[in-house]
């Protein structure tokens, strides 16, 4: 597996589960553009918006309070302070739904996502040609993976697409800034 990469696959309880999934089916969802192309997946993003055909960060609505005791326990697991989650990107992935190889957007820095409502498979890949090399996890439901050092500057990820309905919340933090001036 990847430098970097933390692995918890009973990270959030049946009970947190079913809180969790309770709100996540209440939120307005949108769909998601990338070079032209409407992904299959469905998102919404809390404290702040990333566009992706733009690259530009903007404020968005503040993280939801139901995410409070994830937020503080991943931020725990990832060694740094819950406040410096700066974004949860929501994803509803439907039947079929998955996303190709990327590495995070380059303004966030730290990643944790967290699987709920069923499993999918996480692949990661390094190199190119004979020095390619690749790794896969499975991510049941109710787990955590936190991306750091290596595993998030290094490696690229991808979920190959699901065979039932999957949710994510994954937690961003921004990356430190080399000056003082602000994201957005």
């Amino acid at each position: 597996m990847p430098a970097g990469l933390i692995f918890l696959p009973e990270f959030v309880s049946v009970a947190e589960e079913h809180e969790l999934l309770q709100f996540l089916r209440s939120i307005d969802f949108g769909t998601l553009q990338m070079h032209g192309v409407t992904a299959k997946r469905l998102i919404k993003q809390f404290g702040l918006h990333y566009a992706f055909e733009s690259y530009q960060l903007t404020h968005a609505e503040p993280i939801p309070p139901n995410f409070a005791g994830i937020a503080a326990r991943s931020a725990e697991l990832a060694g740094i302070a819950p406040w410096e989650w700066a974004e949860a990107l929501v994803t509803q992935y439907a039947a079929g739904a998955g996303i190709g190889w990327h590495r995070d957007a380059p303004p966030f820095g730290v990643i944790a996502g967290i699987s709920l409502h069923s499993a999918c498979r996480m692949r990661f890949q390094k190199g190119t040609g004979s020095d390619r090399v690749t790794a896969a996890i499975e991510l049941p439901a109710r787990s955590i993976y936190v991306l750091s050092g290596e595993a998030r500057a290094k490696w690229q990820h991808m979920i190959p697409p699901v065979r039932e309905l999957r949710y994510s919340i994954t937690f961003r933090t921004l990356r430190k800034a080399k000056h003082n001036s602000a994201p957005c």
